[in-house]
């Protein structure tokens, strides 16, 4: 055997033999952000969620991976103890309405994987009560194999996506020249799980 053919041999070898891995998302690490306009352009409001989990499951020399998230609506914090409680309680308007929707959900598929890495994923959030297909790009993703403590190893991502409320029936503001458009920014850790 060539030393060619004993590269390709090793590389197969390493492919089949590698599996899947799960990590849970870490809630401390992980606080998914939002951008809104306010007023038609007036300003864009910002806000973030503060509790989220879930799991994401990587495969990178397979190239392959998925993830289930799920975000508590009741946890979004604006820096307005006020708008809080309205966006969270009120039925009119109706908003985030989070003792009726406590959840947003989104369960994708992680793809474009480059030097085994996912560039993008691909998958369906549920909001408000609302199922629609959502593309995230993945600007950044990296793997450390420790922490100072415990040791331990954590992957981590920034995802970017835009998506129009209206679409998931929240359009408040809407006949006073609110935009629907939203941006959300996803910060992300997850942990290998044992």
């Amino acid at each position: 055997m060539n030393y060619a053919s004993l590269c390709i041999s090793l590389a197969a070898a390493g492919l089949a033999s590698a599996s899947p891995t799960t990590y849970t998302i870490d809630p401390n690490h992980t606080h998914p952000m939002f951008e809104a306009d306010h007023l038609g352009g007036v300003s864009i409001w910002r806000g973030i969620f503060k509790k989220t989990s879930g799991t994401i499951v990587l495969d990178p020399a397979a190239g392959t991976g998925t993830l289930d998230v799920a975000v508590e609506m009741a946890s979004v914090d604006f820096g307005n103890n006020e708008l809080n409680d309205i966006a969270v309680n009120s039925s009119a308007p109706p908003i985030f309405e989070a003792q009726k929707y406590p959840l947003a959900r989104y369960q994708g598929t992680l793809r474009d994987f480059v030097n085994g890495s996912p560039t993008a994923a691909t998958g369906m959030l549920t909001l408000h009560g609302v199922t629609k297909p959502m593309t995230l790009a993945i600007n950044s993703f990296k793997c450390v194999d420790d922490k100072p403590s415990p040791k331990q190893q954590v992957c981590g991502a920034d995802a970017f996506c835009m998506l129009n409320r209206a679409d998931f029936g929240i359009t408040v503001g809407q006949r006073y020249g609110f935009k629907m458009e939203v941006t959300l920014r996803i910060q992300v850790e997850a942990i290998r799980a044992e």
